[in-house]
């Protein structure tokens, strides 16, 4: 029942969206069209994470192996970070990326980028499509308690600190809190960094561009959101989405239909002409 609720609400919102007079006003059909796919594929990935929810006992169990993977590795940081930026400024900016990475930032780049540069737009766009189908069976089959959820010590500053409650029942029904591994938060700022800086000009705009992805690594581990582990993961998750995202831009030469038709179409003038001398 909770999971139909929230296919519902989310209809609800696409439709609400799609039928706006700000969203048909400064947009071509062509990118109302694009906007609305985008849109109905993130209602599809989000009912499927939904969906998935997996056994908390289960997602607390996995996030005890990757704090022992970690601390075996010497790279179990989360509560240090945590603490050293506890009651400073900091975190409360922290706080207010991580809300606004995928709610704003995410749909704003590729809006920003369809009026920019149509080609970086259709990468960074499919990017975001097959990462979020890469990651959904691993949400199913892997399970992770965020840190704030792991029984560590490491407290959800998000809820306490923002006014934003990252656990309540309404919060909770449009997505799925055990969906830690991997992070898309970082995964895809880490995209959208690249993305945006390869069509800006201006060096310092370009560097600050490419700090976006490691400004939100902090943030989803200073707010108790990831692991280390997960950001890894969520980066590789992007790159392997890049890279199929990659083959649905090709171009039909892959399987030699375009040279045939260029060789086709160059040649038919050749042979009618040869044609019309004979005859004349």
């Amino acid at each position: 029942m909770g999971a139909f609720t929230a296919v519902r609400a989310l209809t609800w919102a696409y439709r609400q969206v799609m039928s706006s007079r700000a969203l048909k006003l400064p947009f071509s059909p062509r990118a109302r069209l694009q906007f609305g796919v985008f849109l109905l594929a993130y209602l599809v990935y989000s009912a499927a994470r939904y969906i998935t929810v997996g056994d908390l006992s289960s997602a607390q169990s996995h996030a005890e192996w990757i704090v022992h993977l970690e601390r075996t590795l010497g790279v179990y940081t989360e509560a240090g970070v945590q603490k050293s930026l506890s009651g400073t400024p900091a975190i409360w900016i922290l706080n207010h990326l991580y809300l606004a990475a995928q709610l704003i930032v995410l749909p704003g780049s590729l809006i920003w980028l369809y009026r920019r540069s149509r080609p970086v737009y259709e990468k960074l766009r499919n990017t975001v499509l097959a990462t979020w189908l890469i990651s959904i069976p691993v949400y199913a089959a892997f399970p992770v308690a965020p840190p704030r959820l792991a029984h560590l010590g490491l407290i959800d500053t998000i809820t306490s600190q923002s006014g934003f409650s990252m656990d309540s029942s309404l919060t909770t029904s449009f997505y799925n809190q055990l969906a830690a591994v991997p992070s898309l938060h970082v995964g895809f700022a880490v995209a959208i960094g690249i993305a945006v800086a390869s069509v800006l000009r201006n060096p310092v705009a370009k560097g600050v561009a490419l700090l976006w992805g490691p400004t939100i690594g902090l943030a989803v581990v200073a707010t108790g959101n990831h692991f280390v582990f997960d950001i890894v993961a969520g980066v590789l998750a992007s790159a392997l989405g890049y890279a199929f995202g990659l083959l649905a831009l090709r171009p039909r030469r892959r399987w030699g239909l375009a040279p045939a038709l260029a060789v086709a179409a160059n040649s038919a003038p050749t042979t009618r002409a040869a044609g019309f001398a004979r005859s004349s």
